[in-house]
């Protein structure tokens, strides 16, 4: 009993081992091809649980995804004969899992398959194309050119090449330098344009305001010299007023203002005769001049 018990536990973890080793597992973003002793024999691109027969039967395991593959960086020479250096990127998927294991065999050789196709096409095409189109004109469709003669090569690896990109078009270096130089001499030259030309307008603004300064000053100046004129006619006309009322008082009003214009504090020398008529206050109240006593007599 015990030895029946034995082998059935022995024939189970056999049976459990063949189905162990029989069953594999297909994911979403894997397609698989089943080998027969090296030979392939079937693709399985259905996601799932499948079988196969352990020992005879081995499965490769290929991405469906779109993958990536960077080229060297080269140098081309365009239709206009200037040299570049382009750094491009292919973007490819693996549509023949057959085909692509026969001619490539493993993912790690497809830069070694693809990329000469890819830069074989950079310079086939960017070499018939100026180097204003690639950079600016008609960039995008060159990448479509591109990615269409390296995928017409690709099928015979069972791939397909979504896209082709250029990550990078520059002169060489000893090219860029020079082209540099040149637009740094240019830029110098439009600013020392632009500076020559804010001077000038400067100058004109600065012109034109001391223009209009000098014009504002001397009207400013006339007016005044008007209005002055006008005061000094109104001042002349009060004083002539007045005079006219009472002469007396005008001449002593005017000899009192006089005093205090002349005698003003800190500097009182005068060099006048006594009988000055500037004085004629001080001698007499009513500002009547002293006569001299010859005068006096010569007049009776």
């Amino acid at each position: 009993m015990r030895a029946f018990l034995a082998t059935v536990v022995v024939l189970l973890g056999i049976a459990a081992l063949g189905v162990y080793f029989s069953l594999f597992i297909v994911h979403q973003n894997e397609q698989v091809l089943v080998l027969e002793f090296g030979k392939p024999t079937r693709v399985i691109q259905q996601p799932g649980l499948h079988w196969k027969i352990p020992v005879v039967e081995t499965v490769d395991y290929f991405d469906k995804r779109i993958l990536d593959m960077d080229s060297q960086p080269q140098e081309v020479t365009a239709s206009d004969q200037k040299r570049l250096v382009v750094d491009a990127f292919t973007r490819y998927r693996i549509i023949d899992p057959l085909k692509f294991y026969q001619t490539v065999r493993d993912e790690r050789m497809v830069r070694s398959r693809l990329g000469p196709i890819v830069e074989s096409s950079l310079r086939r095409v960017l070499g018939a194309s100026s180097f204003q189109e690639l950079v600016r004109d008609k960039r995008e469709d060159l990448m479509k050119r591109i990615a269409k003669l390296v995928n017409d090569e690709g099928k015979e690896f069972g791939l397909e090449v979504v896209d082709v990109r250029i990550k990078r078009a520059d002169l060489p270096e000893q090219n860029s330098k020079s082209v540099y130089d040149r637009m740094r001499a240019e830029r110098q030259r439009e600013a020392a344009e632009f500076r020559a030309q804010g001077t000038a307008e400067a100058n004109r603004i600065k012109a034109t305001a001391d223009r209009e300064a000098t014009v504002i000053n001397a009207e400013a100046t006339r007016k005044g010299e008007v209005m002055r004129g006008e005061g000094d006619a109104e001042r002349n006309k009060i004083f002539a007023d007045a005079f006219n009322r009472d002469a007396d008082f005008f001449s002593f009003y005017r000899s009192m203002q006089a005093y205090e214009t002349g005698m003003k504090a800190g500097d009182t020398r005068l060099l006048l005769s006594p009988d000055s008529e500037f004085f004629r206050y001080f001698n007499s109240p009513g500002g009547k001049t002293s006569v001299p006593t010859g005068a006096a007599q010569t007049k009776q």
